[in-house]
């Protein structure tokens, strides 16, 4: 069982990747959707559990998150 899922995770990335060679996908889309997997495994390493990690990334997120909201708020308002 887990050998298929191992064989489905690495057929995904082995298509993505052709597809993102191609063109199909824009890399700043990958980049959006691969930032929290990072982010976690950066947060596993240095705390060593995953509650406490997982705690810790969605608590960054969240706060990148009303961070980004903020700039792009300044930005279309002093039309940077």
């Amino acid at each position: 069982m887990l050998a298929m899922i191992g064989v489905g995770v690495l057929m995904i990335l082995v298509f993505g990747a052709k597809n993102l060679m191609s063109g199909k996908h824009e890399v700043q889309k990958l980049v959006t959707m691969v930032v929290p997997f990072v982010l976690f495994g950066v947060t596993f390493a240095v705390m060593g559990y995953a509650t406490p990690a997982a705690m810790a990334t969605l608590l960054i997120m969240l706060g990148l998150l009303v961070l980004f909201i903020l700039v792009t708020g300044l930005r279309s308002t002093f039309k940077f």
